[in-house]
């Protein structure tokens, strides 16, 4: 099991009226996680729609530990907890630069056929793929 581990900075657009990280942002830094597990298995969003299939969320789940502000180092961790035919529940930790847990989160995704709007099941060899972030609670 790996886990897709990546650095965020944290930029005055960011922060909110109560001067720390606004929430939202930690949705937009998972968007980043779901994009780069993509091109670590080897399959790049733009090849992906152009096979005519678009992964899309279906439930997000963010637990707030302590506020990130302006100038803070942000490391993130990406892995999944599930791995099912055409679907997928991600984990995401946020740290601070003390290595401090910031956040936790969780997204379900599901892929789909771009003209059907249906569920698109990944073949044997993409399952596989991704297999190599898939890990077991014990594990975390």
């Amino acid at each position: 099991m790996h886990k897709l581990l990546f650095d965020l900075e944290v930029y005055t657009y960011q922060i909110d009226f109560a001067g720390h990280v606004n929430n939202s942002v930690y949705i937009h830094w998972m968007e980043i996680g779901r994009l780069k597990l993509l091109e670590a298995i080897g399959m790049p969003i733009h090849e992906v729609v152009k096979q005519g299939i678009a992964p899309v969320l279906t439930q997000t789940n963010i637990i707030y530990k302590l506020p990130l502000y302006l100038g803070d180092r942000v490391q993130a961790q990406m892995w999944l907890s599930e791995l099912r035919n055409a679907s997928a529940v991600m984990q995401f930790r946020f740290y601070n630069g003390d290595q401090v847990l910031a956040a936790e989160g969780m997204q379900k995704g599901l892929f789909v056929d771009i003209k059907t709007m249906r569920p698109k099941r990944l073949s044997s060899e993409e399952r596989a793929l991704f297999s190599a972030y898939l890990t077991v609670a014990a594990e975390v």
